[in-house]
């Protein structure tokens, strides 16, 4: 990790010369800090990898800046940090002795991530559950991320360190719950549903990725992975289906090529529309 940037994690475990800025190692390290001025924070959560929380994560952020909010994405996955791809953010993030700097997107989307810090973005973070924790409590206090409408947050699956120290840590207005139509789903969706109302968070709705496949010739769709349960899943918890997104290959390829902010995704402007209008946002 380049010596500028200060992640918030130990020396030991980051390999930095110095104490970083939020570090307790650090003598100079403050306790309170002036919260972002963000008014509508939205976690992306799942309870299993691989169901297109990302995706979904960058669409989304995607389709409020096209509604005209200012928004922010925070990469909360540590381990696997996609977004700056998605977005084709290569560039390196920056700092100062108290704050780092997010780097924007081509449409001026606000974006931290762990690979804005690494210096390849291929370097593996090898680091343990706390310390990765702080590293995600630092984007919250100590990125500079000045004022937005709107924050989306891009979680880890499951209900480990991470989601925890988010959902205690961080005034989340709500989540939105990534799943896929396989039967075992539903099991983990609950899980995801409990953990969120154990923790007095509401769940803004569903989102179903891979929901089915669209026949280029017939246009029919094909439910690839089965029967979906999501309408009865809604149905249980009292949830919105805020989209059921097909497998799309344009999508795909956008975003291999870091170009998400070019999808067009009718189902998610509807869900983005939605969501800022259910949170007062537009």
């Amino acid at each position: 990790m380049p010596e500028e940037i200060k992640a918030g994690c130990a020396p030991s475990e980051c390999g930095t010369k110095s104490a970083c800025s939020g570090c307790s190692s650090n003598p100079n390290a403050t306790i309170q800090k002036d919260p972002p001025k963000v008014k509508k924070v939205i976690g992306i959560i799942s309870g299993k990898g691989g169901v297109g929380k990302s995706l979904v994560s960058g669409e989304l952020s995607v389709m409020f800046r096209r509604l005209g909010l200012r928004v922010g994405i925070m990469d909360a996955d540590i381990t696997g940090p996609s977004i700056p791809h998605m977005f084709g953010v290569h560039e390196k993030a920056y700092g100062n002795d108290t704050k780092l700097f997010p780097v924007r997107t081509t449409n001026d989307i606000k974006l931290m991530s762990i690979n804005l810090m690494l210096e390849t973005d291929d370097t593996p973070v090898i680091w343990r559950g706390p310390v990765i924790a702080g590293v995600v409590k630092q984007f919250w206090e100590d990125v500079d991320w000045g004022e937005l409408d709107c924050m989306v947050i891009d979680m880890p699956p499951g209900t480990g360190d991470v989601p925890l120290t988010v959902f205690q840590s961080i005034p989340l207005d709500g989540v939105i719950i990534v799943t896929t139509p396989q039967d075992l789903v539903g099991m983990i969706v609950r899980k995801a549903v409990n953990m969120a109302n154990m923790m007095n968070i509401p769940v803004l709705g569903l989102v179903e990725n891979m929901a089915y496949a669209v026949c280029p010739d017939c246009g029919r769709q094909i439910e690839i992975f089965g029967n979906s349960n999501i309408q009865s899943l809604a149905a249980e918890f009292s949830l919105p289906v805020l989209a059921r997104l097909p497998i799309n290959p344009k999508a795909a390829e956008l975003c291999d090529h870091g170009q998400i902010e070019k999808v067009v995704d009718p189902q998610m402007e509807d869900a983005a529309k939605f969501l800022a209008s259910s949170l007062e946002l537009i």
